[in-house]
């Protein structure tokens, strides 16, 4: 038995075929039986060896063809097949294995197929993509209350532009429907972890690019409840374009924007994270309650107005009104039949038709951290804020002043040599570890560093706050991409809303609706500017309890006292 168990079986068998009868081998292979084990060992068969090896490949090509129905697949799976097989060396090899192996080929061909294809398919636009840079890369960032359909509608506009293919909607579809909840699986595409997938709530803020004809964007889905706003602020601080989502649907509208609902906090958080312009995208209008009624778009559009005036937008310039539905798709790249009302331009194309923003690429580097993780090296995420970014380039990580080198580029996944201002990139760096690194660290060229500090005075709007704020009073500051515990050490003046005008005395406290100047001091170094000088770094938020209690803006930064 320990004989038989060693040889090589099959390929004896073939060299004796070989051997004798040449022409008889198509016919020996319909009769071979695969499990065949007791072949008597040929002494002279070591010297056939050489020759096997040579005729093996055309001889297993054209005995498969007429043995097997899926030859086509089988020819392409064929040499695979082997590679994969000879290794073994106690299996039977070579002729033996063709009929044998075969079935198991063919089932896997469709699943190596269907991998392959997907692979083929996920990266759809990289083909197109050297030009990419030339489009003027704009940040979308989409907020509003939690459940208005956020990540639904950036699913659909990714399905829209060809980004997600139909397959994969349809495999989301499925497994949504296996949850009962089939009215999600277009927010999948963007809520990507299985936590956000269970709850059906976006937690972090997800990101996914599409491209216009003339413009490239970046989508940031915001996460809209309450729990998660300092991961929404995070996003907000990288857009340059926000997309409020409201819903029609009755009742919804209403929690949303009443007092404690997202719909106001974030409104207010994107213009405090600098974002100039506004969309407001009133979703859900194909609900049966609504059913693109006129009146009631009207209503919630009268109901927003004042306040997002009153948030410092300004109406006829700042926001642009639009219904649409984000389960159907309805009014987002095509006009609706169902909506005649509507006049202006669907969503894609409006975005589409927005001026260009003017960024200068010959300031100094700035790039705020809003995210880093370990990969072949040290990756770190961010919009690049000012200034620009080559291959090789020797930055300086603030506030720790480590001196780094970027190893590659990488613009929406795709590698680049250089990027300019407003691109979201993704950078791998060489000279420091992972762990040295923190959200909120900022990336500068070493002529121009960017400041850092503990203490600043800044003009604040106390915008929600019970009590009376007085010096000593904690909070978290939310500034760029950084999250640091403040303290008010003085309140300086107040500052009278209308006329400007500073107070003479300093205050005793500060309470709601009042503004004020006021010195604040950090627990740790963090990185700023005045807001003067470079508004994205100078602007800020500050938080506790939950709440969003003022919004600020740095006047100027106090040297430390040793």
């Amino acid at each position: 038995m320990d004989p038989r168990d060693t040889a090589p079986d099959s390929w004896e068998q073939e060299d004796d075929v070989e051997a004798t009868v040449d022409g008889q081998l198509e016919s020996a292979f319909t009769t071979l039986n695969v499990n065949a084990k007791p072949f008597v060992p040929n002494v002279n068969a070591a010297e056939f060896v050489p020759a096997f090896a040579v005729k093996a490949h055309s001889e297993n090509f054209s005995s498969a063809v007429p043995v097997e129905n899926g030859d086509a697949e089988m020819t392409t799976e064929e040499p695979w097949d082997q590679k994969e097989a000879e290794p073994n060396e106690e299996e039977p090899g070579g002729g033996d294995r063709g009929p044998g192996e075969s079935a198991s080929t063919e089932e896997l061909a469709p699943e190596m197929m269907m991998e392959e294809e997907e692979e083929i398919l996920v990266p759809k636009v990289p083909p197109v993509q050297p030009d990419a840079p030339k489009k003027e890369h704009i940040n979308v960032v989409f907020i509003g209350h939690v459940d208005a359909g956020k990540s639904t509608i950036g699913g659909q506009i990714m399905y829209l532009t060809g980004m997600v293919d139909k397959r994969t909607l349809e495999k989301y579809e499925r497994e949504a429907k296996e949850k009962n909840r089939e009215t999600w699986y277009l927010s999948w595409a963007l809520d990507t972890n299985q936590e956000e997938r269970d709850k059906g709530k976006t937690v972090e803020v997800g990101r996914a690019y599409f491209e216009t004809d003339k413009k490239h964007f970046t989508i940031l889905d915001a996460p809209g409840h309450k729990s998660f706003v300092p991961n929404m602020i995070g996003g907000a601080s990288q857009a340059d374009l926000a997309v409020l989502v409201i819903s029609a649907r009755k009742g919804e509208f209403e929690t949303g924007f009443e007092k404690g609902g997202q719909t106001r906090e974030h409104a207010m958080l994107a213009k405090t994270a600098g974002v100039k312009h506004l969309i407001v995208l009133v979703n859900k209008m194909d609900d049966p309650t609504v059913n693109w009624s006129l009146e009631r778009y009207e209503e919630c559009k009268e109901k927003l107005v004042p306040f997002l005036k009153k948030v410092g937008f300004n109406p006829k310039k700042d926001i642009h009104f639009m219904p649409c539905s984000g389960l159907t798709g309805a009014n987002l790249k095509e006009p609706t039949e169902m909506c005649p009302w509507y006049t202006g331009l669907p969503f894609i194309p409006h975005l589409d038709s927005l001026p260009n923003f003017n960024r200068s690429s010959d300031g100094p580097v700035r790039l705020p951290i809003v995210d880093k993780y370990k990969d072949m090296g040290t990756v770190i995420l961010g919009k690049l804020e000012s200034g620009s970014i080559s291959k090789a380039q020797q930055l300086v990580m603030m506030p720790n002043r480590h001196v780094v080198e970027v190893l590659s580029l990488l613009s929406d996944d795709v590698e680049t040599d250089d990027a300019g201002p407003g691109e979201n990139l993704k950078l791998r760096l060489k000279g420091i570890e992972e762990e040295e690194i923190l959200p909120g660290f900022i990336l500068c060229n070493a002529e121009n560093l960017c400041h850092s500090g503990r203490t600043f005075d800044a003009q604040i709007v106390i915008i929600e706050h019970k009590s009376i704020i007085c010096p000593g009073y904690n909070a978290v500051l939310h500034i760029h991409t950084c999250i640091e515990e403040v303290q008010i050490t003085a309140l300086i003046c107040l500052v009278d809303k209308k006329t400007g005008e500073k107070s003479k005395t300093r205050p005793r406290f500060v309470k709601q609706d009042q503004v004020c100047i006021a010195r604040l001091r950090t627990a740790g170094t963090i990185c700023l500017e005045t807001f003067k000088e470079f508004p994205q770094m100078g602007r800020f938020t500050l938080r506790d309890e939950g709440k969003t209690i003022a919004i600020g803006k740095v006047l100027k930064l106090v040297a430390e006292r040793d």
